[in-house]
């Protein structure tokens, strides 16, 4: 019986040969199989925890955005009425003085030019904290991500504070730059418009659009200036004594200037603004409904001209708009500015810039 099962494994050795090979190959091919899968779902698993990680530290900056944005309102507003101080023009006009005319026509270029500086600075406001912030906590999650091993931070605490008070440019040089810029457009479109001449909610949007055309196109200026002086190298100008930190802040301010400079910036600045002067004639529309009892329907197509108020009826509305426009309390103005998906796309753009490690951008 054993000769005759040797004689059979002799006559097919090559096929015993053949199929141990075959069962082996496939043995430890499944091992090799079980092992690539296992350590393929490892990386994958590991690649889902750091993405979830990331989206969280994402969200969470954009609540620090939004609360920085809110928090800088009022020093905004505070910044512009101190330039453009109606309230005194008021005051003076209680006295009934002898050139009650002249100051009513101050009265209505500085009623104008606030509220429409209002719109500009808190909309540069809300998208130039998007980039700063998401600059910053792109790093940081970098920072955090390669841990306390000897490597050099991207931005340590000192170099956020230096580089994030480059905001104040806004505050200052550049909102007294874009109050004159302002302010002279309001000059030429509303100048010689009569105190007693009625406007229409309509005309009133077409003075606006005027004035917008003229700051925008005919300043020599690009409304990035105003938000981050191109002058920056201020710094860089002390070359010989840069410390570490001011490498690190004129690095930022570069890359903020990089940002600022971009397509996809004035296209969601230009967004924004757009929003902005809706809600603002929004705001205003409330003034110039038909009075009760009207015929004409609110929504009929020419309803925007239905209604004309004298100008000197429309100066007190459109100078008290400051406080809805610069409000710390989320007033509808500014929520339509932080919630704008434009702004939320753009946000996450910027962050995912700079939260990837500069050798996978490669």
């Amino acid at each position: 019986m054993f000769s005759s099962v040797w004689s059979f494994i002799k006559r097919h050795k090559r096929k015993f040969i053949f199929t141990g090979a075959v069962v082996g190959g496939v043995y430890f091919l499944g091992k090799y199989a079980q092992a690539k899968i296992r350590d393929i779902q490892e990386r994958e698993a590991t690649e889902y925890i750091a993405q979830a990680r990331r989206q969280f530290h994402f969200e969470s900056n954009q609540r620090t955005c939004n609360m920085t944005v809110l928090s800088m309102l009022p020093p905004l507003r505070e910044a512009i009425v101190s330039q453009l101080n109606s309230e005194s023009l008021t005051a003076l006009l209680k006295t009934k003085p002898d050139n009650k005319l002249e100051i009513w026509e101050d009265l209505k270029i500085i009623s104008f030019t606030r509220t429409i500086v209002a719109v500009y600075s808190t909309c540069m406001l809300v998208v130039l904290l998007r980039v700063q912030l998401n600059i910053i906590g792109g790093y940081l999650y970098l920072d955090n991500s390669v841990g306390k091993n000897g490597v050099i931070p991207l931005a340590p605490p000192d170099v956020q504070q230096q580089y994030l008070s480059s905001i104040q440019h806004l505050l200052g040089d550049g909102l007294t730059e874009l109050m004159t810029v302002v302010k002279r457009a309001v000059q030429n479109s509303l100048g010689r418009v009569s105190l007693k001449q009625g406007l229409s909610l309509l005309e009133l949007e077409q003075q606006v659009s005027w004035i917008r055309a003229e700051v925008e196109a005919g300043s020599e200026r690009r409304l990035s200036w105003y938000m981050l002086a191109d002058d920056g190298n201020a710094l860089a100008d002390q070359a010989c004594g840069l410390t570490e930190k001011d490498v690190s802040t004129i690095r930022l301010l570069n890359e903020t200037r990089d940002m600022l400079d971009s397509p996809d910036f004035s296209t969601v600045l230009n967004v924004c603004l757009h929003r902005g002067f809706s809600r603002l004639l929004d705001n205003l529309a409330e003034f110039f409904r038909p009075p009760p009892g009207d015929s004409a329907p609110s929504s009929a197509p020419d309803s925007l001209s239905a209604v004309s108020l004298p100008l000197a009826k429309i100066i007190p509305i459109i100078n008290g708009q400051i406080n809805t426009i610069c409000s710390e309390t989320p007033s509808h103005f500014v929520q339509d500015l932080l919630m704008n998906d434009q702004v939320k796309e753009f946000a996450a753009n910027v962050y995912e810039t700079f939260s990837t490690p500069q050798e996978l951008q490669k």
